[in-house]
């Protein structure tokens, strides 16, 4: 057996024309739903970008416990167990340039082999010592305003690349090293291809052929870099949005070119057969919607937790499919190991979604989701409930990999060491963080139900459903045996 991951950084669902989109452009995901089964109620869990490649590798929920965070040493990856297990062979190919930083260490080593691809947003990569000019925008719109490096060194990346070019971008680089490892290794069995890509993610940058499939007129500056903040009406606005939206499909449509490169690899090698794929995404992406941009400050809207899954697996009938079973992020590494046969770790919170590739049965009956230290939700597909921190209430975080400390070594003075998580023996540091709210957040935790107000406008007010959903949130924290403190922070009892 041979399986490949697709992840596309920041690939909204409601941006895909297989999730019922009328205008972008993705001919090639469709071409891969027309064999494929399709996810319709899949959520993130640990937001966001490190966190949600944690849960990948290990089938666990990690917000809880640690913010963005290195692989840790008691992690159990399910490349540990193809390996263990099966001598499977792993690879990873990725532009995704946070596994080169200090927080993101440790995650290419669980492969056999990995290659990475530079440049991408503000990787410091390229040496310039005299930077180039940047556009201008105006103050406090855009990541100019408060990423000045980052901003200035992607334009240092930016500059050592033709932008009309599309094989000078290394979303389309990672597609042509997958492209090259199906090309050596088609006729070889047993292995894993983890190929991700940063595209869609910000910033929505590629060349005008793509741009110009979606009619964009904006010509006010030149903007293409959305700040993590609110939608400045004055300076922004609808058209603002607009255009952004339209970079974002852009961005969405050259990704789906090259995915068919690759499909067409899979065509010209025969390898339809015994070849298995899984294309999904870390989170979603805020574009407007509640008048927001980006991730990670607002509430954890359904644009950002509900993503797309779609499977591919020989055996199953080339008759696409719909599911409508809940299922996770936590889910796909144990499909994975169940399509090589090979048995999952111990102590996971996901489990196999081999059997909905058959027949729509029920599989999770609620999910968590959430940022570390800010808000915990819950879903169980048609209604989300979402509890906030106290006032001034503490969060803890585990690690045994205290690379921050060449920053901030006095956040370490006070740090405890025991062995505070249940699912290992290894002591680990234990700090103390704050907590905080999402943005503009009421004085109540929100409850929305979904299905009949799936943008999340109308929250409900029932105290006696709060107080079952609440009951609910306590049973799915002893389930996966969350720390103390996220009972304390959230007014719970158990």
């Amino acid at each position: 057996m041979r399986t490949i991951t697709i992840l596309m950084d920041s690939l909204n669902r409601r941006y895909l024309s297989a999730y019922g989109n009328e205008w972008v452009k993705t001919p090639n995901i469709d071409r891969l739903v027309e064999k494929s089964v399709k996810f319709n109620n899949h959520f993130a869990g640990s937001l966001p970008c490190m966190p949600a490649r944690r849960e990948l590798w290990t089938g666990r929920y990690n917000f809880l416990e640690t913010p963005w965070s290195p692989l840790q040493p008691y992690d159990i990856c399910f490349t540990h167990q193809l390996q263990k297990q099966k001598g499977t062979y792993t690879h990873l190919i990725s532009d995704h340039y946070h596994y080169w930083e200090v927080n993101g260490t440790g995650y290419e080593l669980v492969f056999d082999t990995w290659e990475f691809v530079r440049g991408q947003e503000g990787d410091p990569w390229r040496p310039m010592v005299v930077k180039p000019n940047t556009p201008e925008i105006p103050d406090g719109i855009g990541r100019s305003s408060t990423y000045g490096k980052l901003y200035t060194q992607d334009w240092v990346n930016r500059s050592f690349m033709d932008s009309e070019k599309d094989t000078d971008y290394p979303t389309v680089k990672c597609f042509e090293k997958a492209i090259e490892f199906l090309d050596i290794n088609h006729n070889a069995d047993n292995w894993h291809l983890h190929l991700e890509v940063f595209d869609p993610h910000e910033p929505f940058h590629c060349p005008e052929e793509y741009v110009k499939l979606y009619g964009d007129t904006w010509d006010k500056f030149y903007y293409d870099w959305p700040n993590y903040a609110p939608v400045d009406d004055e300076k922004e606005g609808k058209e603002a949005i607009d255009h952004i939206r339209k970079r974002y499909a852009a961005c969405v449509t050259r990704a789906d070119r090259w995915l068919g490169k690759l499909l067409d690899a899979m065509d010209k090698n025969n390898m339809w057969e015994d070849t298995a794929i899984v294309l999904t995404t870390d989170h979603g992406y805020m574009l407007g919607e509640h008048n927001y941009w980006a991730k990670n400050y607002m509430f954890d809207y359904e644009q950002i937790a509900k993503i797309p899954l779609i499977i591919y697996h020989p055996k199953v009938s080339d008759t696409p499919k719909v599911i409508n079973s809940l299922t996770a992020t936590i889910d796909i590494p144990l499909t994975i190991l169940e399509m090589h046969e090979v048995a999952p770790m111990e102590n996971v919170h996901g489990k196999s979604l081999m059997h909905l590739l058959e027949e729509d049965s029920q599989h999770h009956e609620w999910l968590l989701y959430g940022y570390f230290g800010k808000d915990v939700s819950i879903t169980n597909g048609e209604i989300t409930y979402t509890r906030q921190p106290l006032d001034d209430s503490i969060v803890h975080n585990h690690t045994a990999m205290p690379f921050d400390y060449q920053c901030s070594p006095d956040k370490y003075h006070n740090a405890e060491m025991g062995k505070f998580l249940t699912y290992t023996n290894m002591p680990v540091y234990r700090l103390e963080e704050k907590s905080f709210k999402h943005h503009n957040a009421p004085n109540h935790n929100l409850i929305y139900n979904i299905k009949e107000d799936p943008n999340q406008l109308s929250p409900i007010e029932d105290r006696e459903l709060e107080d079952k959903l609440t009951k609910q949130m306590v049973q799915m924290l002893d389930e996966v045996d969350a720390p103390e403190c996220q009972y304390v922070r959230l007014g719970l009892n158990h």
